[in-house]
């Protein structure tokens, strides 16, 4: 649900916090207060490209925040912030920010990650439907009808069947695709990665040897530079009168003479004991080592010529030798494949046969539940369609095959709709009335409720043409609906927001000579008063129907 919406510097708005409630969520207000700010304000942060006339009169950019909650939200949210390198959800709270200046510049985030406004508005179609005069109706899009009417029919999951077959024989139809080629290109293929293994297999490679074969060139290259530092070291340690072993003589006589004048010295004598130890560990480490290295051009030649091999390797197959082993057994798959091309044809039609038919059975199971069920949801959205006001409507599910099946099967469907007798039905895009758009949503949505995964729905202009006995049935539906999601209905009709679980109210009022817009909650006697208002006068008779409207649903 949409817990929290913030809107600074938009039009009218200039900072407002809207802080929403689950269940059904009534706006009202007198025409011009800026009632259609809130749809404004949502679209923007769903994605809408944004007209910088709309930010605030000498301001310099405009900003809308919401916030998600998402604990009860099915759709797959995660996978997709995952795919765009967004940051997840903390404690199941989605974040969306927009923000426009006059200057031109346009930016977006997903939970404090700059995104684009394709992805915001991909997020935002599993969020939020709205319904009136607004272009962000899902219910528009054949996809999205062909996806109700799976929920309806219970076949989400054969239909997820099906898209994973039909990716299983995307997959093999580019493996042959590898394989069929022609044949100076199969020949030309076929030696280059013979080539490959050979030069790679013949290296006897071991992912290990780099870093000690470097190690050892590098001690070979040096040998004779290492010999001689190592016996100019020796000869500091013991190699004339001036030698640190023969001075470190004569410093132990003089200790020797300090302990025999002081007692208490004796720790002296024994760090020199240690001193002395040292050097000796020292000179023979040194002496071994100038023994173990040998100057020998022969393995040095062994070694300049396998450093070029690792180079010339690396350069073709990769930037380190372990890659330049998976490349090697790669070209070896590869190459076993093309070598038995015929044999992995043959198997690779045999498979697709095998997955033609299923996807057929896959598909025929689809489209037989879909027909089974268009007709019931026909006839139900047409009995909730007369409680809205259409009394001899029409509405039907048209159900069409396609000649190449998409990853939901070999159909397709469009939602028709004909508000009169007579009229022929039409696709519900080509319905020009918005007030018949919003009634027609609202029957749908009362029928497929439970099984519509969108969170929050938004009415606009619901109640045009609409009044008396129907406007009490719109706000029962939307009631109804509000028991599986959150609805915000923006009504001029009393009998519409009187049955709503929360009431806002949207005023205009002048301040230092600037108009503003507030939207605040209304509870008590100032929703009385407000129904009062909208039933179309002041005095005892308008509040006491509207006290009755109320008392009607058990609010107040």
């Amino acid at each position: 649900m949409l817990t929290t919406l913030r809107i600074k510097n938009l039009a009218l708005v200039e900072d407002l916090t809207l802080e929403l409630q689950p269940g059904y969520n009534a706006i009202t207000g007198e025409t011009g207060a800026g009632k259609s700010i809130i749809i404004g304000a949502l679209n923007l942060v769903l994605g809408e490209r944004a007209n910088r006339g709309l930010i605030r009169s000498g301001a310099d950019q405009c900003t809308v925040e919401a916030v998600v909650d998402l604990r009860r939200v099915k759709a797959p949210l995660a996978a997709l912030l995952d795919e765009h390198g967004l940051e997840p959800c903390d404690d199941h709270q989605l974040l969306l920010k927009r923000v426009f200046s006059s200057s031109g510049s346009n930016k977006q985030f997903i939970n404090g990650s700059p995104t684009t406004l394709n992805v915001l508005a991909a997020v935002g179609d599993w969020l939020v439907d709205m319904h009136g005069p607004h272009d962000h109706q899902s219910l528009l899009h054949p996809s999205r009808q062909l996806a109700l009417l799976d929920a309806f029919a219970g076949s989400e999951s054969d239909v997820q069947t099906f898209g994973d077959l039909l990716a299983s024989r995307a997959q093999i139809e580019t493996a042959k695709a590898d394989l069929v080629v022609d044949e100076q290109t199969y020949q030309q293929r076929l030696d280059l990665l013979r080539f490959q293994v050979r030069e790679i297999n013949e290296a006897n490679l071991n992912p290990d040897e780099d870093e000690e074969l470097n190690a050892e060139h590098q001690r070979a290259s040096n040998a004779s530079e290492l010999i001689e530092t190592a016996q100019h070291a020796i000869n500091l340690l013991d190699d004339d009168d001036d030698s640190l072993v023969a001075r470190l003589g004569q410093l132990g006589q003089q200790i020797n003479a300090l302990h025999r004048l002081d007692e208490g010295t004796g720790g002296l004598v024994e760090l020199n004991g240690q001193v002395n130890s040292l050097l000796r560990d020292l000179h023979s480490e040194l002496d071994a080592y100038a023994e173990r290295v040998e100057v020998d051009p022969a393995r040095l030649m062994e070694l300049n010529e396998r450093v070029e091999l690792f180079q010339s390797l690396k350069r073709k197959y990769g930037p380190d030798i372990e890659d330049v082993i998976v490349f090697g057994q790669n070209a070896a798959d590869e190459l076993h494949t093309l070598e038995s091309r015929d044999a992995e044809l043959e198997r690779l039609n045999a498979e697709l046969v095998t997955l033609d038919t299923k996807i057929q059975k896959a598909g025929a199971k689809i489209s037989k539940s879909r027909a089974k069920v268009v007709e019931k949801l026909g006839k139900s959205v047409v009995r909730q369609l007369r409680d809205l006001g259409f009394k001899q409507s029409h509405f039907a599910a048209a159900l069409s095959r396609v000649d190449t099946p998409s990853a939901t099967g070999f159909d397709r469907v469009e939602f028709q709709f004909a508000p009169n007798v007579g009229e022929p039905p039409q696709s519900l895009r080509e319905i020009a009335s918005s007030g018949e758009m919003a009634r027609v949503m609202l029957a749908i949505k009362t029928v497929l409720a439970a099984e519509d995964r969108i969170p929050v729905l938004i009415f606009d202009e619901v109640d045009a043409n609409v009044g008396g006995e129907t406007a009490h049935v719109v706000g029962e539906k939307m009631r109804a609906i509000s028991k599986n999601r959150q609805v915000l209905c923006i009504t001029h009709l009393p009998q519409v927001a009187a049955v709503a679980d929360h009431h806002l109210l949207v005023t205009k009022s002048v301040s230092a000579k600037r108009t503003i817009t507030t939207i605040e909650g209304v509870d008590g006697e100032e929703r009385v008063s407000e129904l009062a208002r909208m039933l179309g006068g002041k005095g005892d008779m308008p509040k006491k129907h509207a006290e009755e409207l109320l008392s009607g649903v058990g609010a107040g």
